[in-house]
């Protein structure tokens, strides 16, 4: 008789616990395409514009550890109610961010949001892995994190029909130029001004509804998991010893350099979809339709996925879809054109699984006992993203490298690391069991 994925007694908690999933795949994804936003409405480089991802990603890497060890001493639930806070309170910083007018104001914004978001990856992460058998643990994940694109794709669409087609920053003369630069210093102000304030609007409205999230997480009683019942009983590892456990575990320890390379992956091929498309003369609004396709075809997969794991090692899928992510890179760098573009967004289809199940490889054999900071590392981990966009940014900047159009060639960093995703995901398959 096959296992329940959810049992009845953690239906509810499931479901409440899979909506943040959502609610951090909106933060992610609205915030991608400001990257050409800013670009445009600041008048800076990509590489500059792409500090945006650095203080994003960048804030998992700074709190992810206190979020594990606050976690520790206290619950997953008060774990929980932190990120949220400090989910809101970075999204109404946006108010001063737009008044100021400040670049930097909206990156530190951004930064103490990811806050919040690193309390709630790695409290989440474990806390669905733990509501039930260990066996379905990973599909379980890899079923709840199928709702963070739906969060995205929320994201995605406020960003394609609220944000970026209302830029006056972004218009476009008969021959395609944008006539910003053109402009004088008080229009341009002016420009600067409202749109601004086009961007800080929907940070708003989240916070509005992280408020809400809030409070009905606070007013929920939480069923206690394995590790918090053997911290009751006095049942658990120091942090040295905890510290020891992890970097014996091999499969654990690639684990968290295979989510570094995935996490760097999908940020700069997320992220340069519009740089990619604007090279091909589209415009910043229509550029975003593609990730909104490349978006529903990685909600797709995740779904197609998870069911396919009932048959297939996770493991074993991994490594393949690992091989068709490399692919259609490869067709995005050498692929100049539409061709090119319909490959960079087939890219997401492939993608889907990676995290949660490079997740759920990782923490399969590691002790309950050691759960909470197994997986801070693993969110830590998150860091990927704040380091590689701006360096493809850098790359797509030269214009032309090795006679090919820069932004093509610089996807040759996401193709670096889902090769190197294939190689775990193999190393793991063979060392089953």
């Amino acid at each position: 008789m096959k296992k329940p994925l959810v049992s009845k007694k953690y239906l509810f908690t499931f479901i409440l616990i899979t909506s943040l999933f959502a609610l951090w795949g909106f933060a992610n994804d609205i915030t991608n395409p400001m990257v050409a936003a800013f670009q445009t409405v600041m008048e800076i480089s990509v590489a500059k514009a792409s500090l945006i991802q650095f203080a994003f990603y960048g804030g998992y890497a700074t709190m992810a550890i206190p979020a594990a060890l606050f976690i520790r001493k206290y619950s997953y639930k008060s774990g929980i109610l932190l990120g949220l806070a400090l989910y809101a309170i970075g999204a109404f910083l946006f108010i001063p961010a737009a008044e100021w007018q400040e670049f930097s104001f909206f990156c530190i914004s951004l930064y103490i949001l990811t806050f919040g978001l690193a309390f709630l990856e790695t409290t989440a992460n474990p806390f669905i892995l733990s509501l039930g058998d260990k066996e379905t643990s990973t599909r379980r994940l890899n079923l709840a994190q199928a709702f963070n694109p739906v969060g995205s794709l929320s994201g995605m669409a406020v960003a394609s029909f609220i944000v970026l087609p209302h830029l006056l920053s972004d218009k476009r003369d008969a021959a395609g130029q944008i006539i910003f630069p053109l402009l004088s210093e008080a229009e341009k102000a002016d420009i600067r001004l409202h749109d601004l304030a086009v961007i800080r609007n929907p940070y708003v409205a989240i916070g509005l509804v992280v408020v809400a999230v809030f409070t009905i997480i606070a007013l929920t009683k939480m069923p206690k998991t394995e590790s918090e019942e053997k911290k009751a009983a006095g049942e658990t590892n120091t942090v040295k010893e905890t510290l020891s456990n992890l970097w014996h575990n091999t499969i654990y320890r690639e684990g968290v350099f295979a989510q570094v390379c995935y996490v760097g992956a999908q940020i700069m091929v997320w992220t340069y979809i519009i740089q990619y498309a604007d090279h091909l003369g589209i415009n910043k609004a229509t550029a975003q339709m593609y990730n909104i396709v490349a978006m529903s075809m990685n909600l797709l997969g995740r779904f197609l996925g998870t069911y396919i794991m009932r048959y297939v090692n996770t493991r074993k899928l991994l490594t393949i879809f690992g091989i068709g992510a490399s692919i259609c890179t490869l067709g995005a760098i050498c692929i100049e054109g539409m061709g090119g573009l319909y490959s960079l967004v087939a890219i997401s289809l492939f993608m889907s699984i990676m995290f949660p199940s490079i997740y759920g490889i990782a923490l399969e054999n590691v002790d309950t006992k050691d759960t909470h900071l197994g997986a801070a590392f693993l969110v830590m981990a998150i860091v990927g993203g704040a380091l590689m966009p701006p360096l493809q940014g850098y790359l797509i900047d030269q214009q032309v490298i090795l006679g090919m159009p820069a932004v093509n060639m610089s996807f040759i960093l996401p193709l670096i690391c889902f090769l190197l995703i294939i190689v775990y995901g193999y190393r793991a398959y063979t060392r089953r069991g």
